[in-house]
């Protein structure tokens, strides 16, 4: 007898749940003996009692959420029983009276495993950041059972879907931690489909002007593209089906979100950016045949259309890390304009789409490791070195293991994968710590180059060393790896502790002089000055000079005090931070007089969509909602946000950065000026022009009061005659 749902739900209520339940089981993709269905049923009405007395923010029963989530790992990734099992039962310990002893009681100990890795911390003393030590957590269920990665990524994607309900400061917190570390996290499992959809989801919440702006764009010319798209298919399948090649063409249009960052990188307008629509050729073929008809595939196409060498990428030869295999070329088409293709076989499809779960089912047919069981390796082993901060831990795994990669290779051939931007010490460090500590430069490709040197994919690496050579803290401002910091660290420690005993010496003659006590005390006290926490770095810098006679004078023997200066600024905030927690978006706002600070990695002006930062004892930190800066600190610590609306002084201006692109021109710097200073009566900051070949590229810093004033300027300028384009840019 089929079992009975609680009359916590309505009639219709209870049709729905039932008509998700039999949508679970419909796309359920892996094999469903009874015993499979049997078990997931159990675990399905365990979970609608478990959660009867629960509704979502929006008002539907809870239980739509694990069920929903429970359909996502089963048909957009394709996980097994175990994993539904789990999906379903994932909230059950976190919200319900249940506990894990009843889930390992109930469904056995792999699952009680699960869902343990799942459970969010409620509380932790001495925790920094609870988001932190949730994703490290998370992450951490690497090292065991990859699954909860997975149904975590799953609930993620499900919560991402339902936001709407949310306040908005909610919603910034969420699309924070998606865009920082779940959608890399999806990229980095090879979860195509998915790592789209959080990143769009993310953009959505993060910046909803631009999203509703290239959204409509795309709207708009979709029709008109896909006819010209269709068009260049044409000729190509023709000639393919001649060739007796077994494909299929797909067209494929891009994201919102990559749209946009593209449009960001090149710094290009959507009318001027092509590559909106990709065209995917898929050749279903043996996999000892698949390279070999990818290659007939492009031989074929560029008999029609002549490509961009420079943009052609080999992902068939060197995989990506995710198990990522693909030709990309990028060709001319019949209208003049370039348009990007995708060549792959049926199984390289499978895996882009599906990711880890793909990557499993043909793992079977090539024992061989693939980049990802290197990733993995590479994770299981930083979660087992890494530091105890779950901050500097989920920044340094981010750092590592979310960037794209390059093959370098070693004067033997070996081939070493670092993260794309990686420098001639990144390498040194990765290969050992005591190659990277007495670095002094290299020979890449066999030309003699500095440590601070980025490589590029295929360079090949000697490494020189000296004996005279020792670690030094500038060196990290070219590192582009946690493992190279994290070794670097150590190394400048050793070094300085060589220089302990000297150190002792000359704090000991200058107390004398000053007639001091060498104390504990006194030392602490000038270290906390010198904002030290070490000791070894007291006594090197003190053994250096850094720290002298007249540094320790100053503060233990001060003279007249000195007063400081700080400005303020009125702006409302809405609400205070006891009423994040409320249900409701809060709707009185209050003004008042706040110590602040304009973060200079965006420099936000009124009218800008702002959030800020409240720190117990600092000012409140100003951002833009979309600077990344942002959205990591909302990652880290999305229980800090306070929303802020400007209400500035008239008076007070900010900076904003423009970049500007014009034609070479006699007097085009003097009608600039005259237009910022005379006509706009605006104060300029920095002006900088360089003039390659017949065009300038110009940067102004100006001092605005709003983005009216900004976009009015940004307006004249546009009219002036040379003028081709100007962006506001962030000041990083």
């Amino acid at each position: 007898m089929e079992p009975i749902l609680p009359d916590t739900y309505s009639k219709e209520e209870k049709e729905e749940i039932e008509r998700r339940h039999q949508h679970l089981i419909d796309v359920w993709q892996t094999r469903k003996e009874a015993q499979d269905l049997e078990a997931v049923d159990k675990a399905f009405y365990f979970a609608v009692n478990a959660h009867k007395d629960q509704r979502r923010r929006s008002g539907e029963p809870y239980i739509y959420h694990p069920i929903e989530v429970a359909t996502i790992a089963a048909h957009d990734i394709g996980l097994g029983r175990t994993s539904i099992i789990c999906a379903l039962l994932h909230d059950v310990v976190e919200d319900t009276p249940y506990t894990l002893d009843d889930i390992k009681e109930m469904f056995g100990e792999k699952v009680s495993r699960v869902v343990d890795g799942l459970t969010k911390f409620d509380k932790m003393e001495g925790a920094e950041s609870m988001q932190a030590e949730n994703f490290k957590k998370i992450i951490t269920s690497l090292t065991y059972d990859v699954r909860v990665v997975l149904i975590k990524l799953s609930d993620r994607l499900h919560n991402m879907r339902t936001l709407d309900s949310m306040p908005k400061h909610k919603q910034l917190k969420i699309a924070s931690e998606t865009s920082y570390i779940y959608a890399p996290l999806a990229y980095r499992l090879g979860l195509h489909a998915i790592r789209i959809e959080l990143e769009d989801l993310s953009l959505k919440y993060t910046n909803p002007t631009i999203y509703n702006n290239i959204r409509k764009r795309v709207d708009d010319v979709r029709e008109r593209r896909m006819g010209e798209t269709r068009d260049f298919i044409a000729p190509v399948m023709a000639e393919l089906e001649k060739s007796g090649i077994k494909v299929r063409a797909e067209i494929k249009e891009r994201s919102v979100n990559s749209i946009w960052k593209r449009m960001m990188e090149k710094e290009l307008s959507f009318e001027e950016l092509y590559g909106s629509f990709v065209v995917r050729f898929i050749t279903d073929c043996p996999v000892d045949q698949e390279r070999l008809e990818c290659w007939k595939i492009y031989a074929i196409l560029t008999g029609f259309y002549r490509p961009n060498t420079a943009k052609l990428k080999d992902w068939i030869s060197f995989p990506k890390t995710n198990g990522y295999e693909s030709l990309h070329a990028v060709v001319m088409g019949q209208t003049g304009n370039w348009m990007e293709v995708q060549i792959r076989s049926q199984r390289m499809e499978e895996i882009a789409e599906k990711g880890f779960a793909a990557y499993w089912k043909y793992k079977a047919d090539n024992m061989t490791e693939s980049g990802f069981d290197i990733w993995l390796k590479k994770a299981q082993d930083l979660i087992n070195t890494e530091s105890n901060n779950a901050i500097e831990f989920v920044d340094n795994f981010k750092l590592d293991l979310f960037s794209d990669e390059i093959h370098v290779f070693t004067p033997q051939g070996k081939m070493i994968l670092l993260p794309k931007g990686s420098t001639v010490l990144d390498f040194a460090y990765n290969i050992h710590s005591e190659i990277g500590d007495h670095s002094i430069a290299a020979n890449v490709n066999s030309h003699l180059t500095q440590l601070d040197c980025k490589l590029k994919n295929g360079d090949q690496v000697e490494v020189i060393t000296s004996e005279a050579q020792h670690p030094q803290e500038k060196w990290f401002e070219f590192l582009a790896t946690a493992t190279a910091k994290s070794r670097l660290k150590n190394g400048i420690k050793e070094y300085r502790r060589t220089f302990r005993e000297e150190g002792e010496t000359k704090f000991e003659e200058i107390m004398r002089k000053l007639d001091l006590e060498p104390s504990k005390a006194n030392r602490n006290t000038v270290m906390a000055a010198e904002h030290l926490t070490s000791s070894i770095d007291f006594y090197y810098q003190v053994a250096t000079g850094k720290i002298d006679e007249r540094a320790i004078r100053t503060v233990l023997k001060p003279q007249s005090g000195s007063s400081s200066f700080v400005r303020y600024i009125t702006f409302g905030l809405l609400g205070n931070n006891n009423s994040r927690d409320k249900d409701e978006t809060p709707s009185i706002t209050s003004s008042g007089e706040f110590d602040f600070n304009v973060s200079t990695c965006c420099n936000p002006i009124p009218g800008d969509d702002v959030i800020a930062f409240s720190f117990p004892g600092e000012p409140l930190q100003i951002h833009r909602s979309n600077c990344p800066k942002a959205i990591q600190l909302s990652s880290r610590y999305g229980n800090n946000i306070v929303k802020a609306k400007w209400q500035p002084k008239s008076e007070i201006a900010f900076l904003a950065d423009l970049k500007i692109t014009a034609l070479d021109s006699a007097g085009l710097l003097n009608r600039m000026t005259n237009l910022l200073s005379n006509e706009m009566k605006l104060n300029l900051h920095m002006l900088h022009m360089e003039a390659k070949n017949d065009l300038v590229e110009a940067t102004i810093s100006i001092y605005v009061h709003s983005t009216n004033e900004l976009d009015d300027l940004i307006s004249k300028l546009n009219h002036l005659k040379e003028i081709q384009k100007v962006v506001r840019k962030n000041s990083n």
